[in-house]
């Protein structure tokens, strides 16, 4: 692991609690007790809105990585500032992190975002265009994600067949077994059931940790694949 513990600081009067994103339960979480990381993937879970894009970013941003996507190598290329949050994101460092904390250029990663990919993986050197929207993106998880650091990914299955998403799966475990540290929102049971993966629910609550089995995500699908009609009755009648 690179990271163990993400926060941020700043002074109660310096900011106004119903403004975003100090308004978004899991970042007032994040400012009271930070998050913990304690397995090398960590999914972040929870409905449209409940602030895990937020959180992914800041997170990318307080490591060094560009939020508009793509690796450390290209930090700033969209001329995006950081954000009120990201600006404020520090770590503390899991032992074998703390030379890679200690020294920007030392510093390796990846930010993957679903909406900026394609331009993103096009400054990589790939050719995006040329290729799938899910191509694209196994390109750069066969390309990128292969050394020590820190990987952001921001709801990658939204371009991902299921058999896509497997192959996914297979480059984490494979980047944490050499090193790699991975932090992922997404709405997917799929990815969120790795074996060993930490998983954090957002919403109103805040942040809690959660097992793959209780997620509601997890058992929406139970349900709705189960009996389809169910659900599509209160959408089509």
């Amino acid at each position: 692991m690179i990271i163990e513990r993400a926060y941020a600081h700043i002074d109660a009067d310096s900011y106004e609690e119903e403004r975003w994103p100090w308004s978004v339960p899991c970042v007032r979480g994040l400012l009271a007790d930070g998050l913990r990381f304690t397995a090398p993937v960590t999914f972040l879970v929870g409905e449209n809105g409940s602030g895990k894009s937020t959180l992914v970013e800041a997170l990318a941003e307080g490591f060094g990585l560009d939020p508009y996507g793509g690796s450390h190598d290209w930090q700033y290329a969209s001329h995006r500032p950081k954000s009120a949050l990201g600006e404020r994101i520090r770590f503390d460092a899991a032992p074998r992190g703390r030379r890679m904390l200690g020294s920007w250029s030392a510093r390796k990663g990846f930010f993957l975002r679903a909406e900026t990919a394609l331009d993103a993986l096009h400054r990589e050197g790939f050719a995006p265009h040329s290729v799938s929207h899910g191509e694209g993106f196994l390109a750069a998880f066969r390309g990128k994600f292969l050394q020590p650091g820190l990987y952001v990914m921001d709801e990658p299955e939204a371009a991902l067949s299921f058999t896509s998403c497997l192959e996914l799966l297979g480059h984490m475990n494979e980047l944490v077994k050499n090193g790699g540290q991975v932090i992922c929102a997404t709405h997917s049971p799929l990815l969120t059931a790795l074996p060993g993966a930490e998983i954090v629910e957002v919403g109103e609550h805040g942040m809690r940790r959660a097992e793959w089995g209780e997620l509601a995500l997890v058992d929406h699908w139970r349900r709705y694949l189960a009996d389809p009609r169910s659900y599509l009755r209160h959408v089509l009648e």
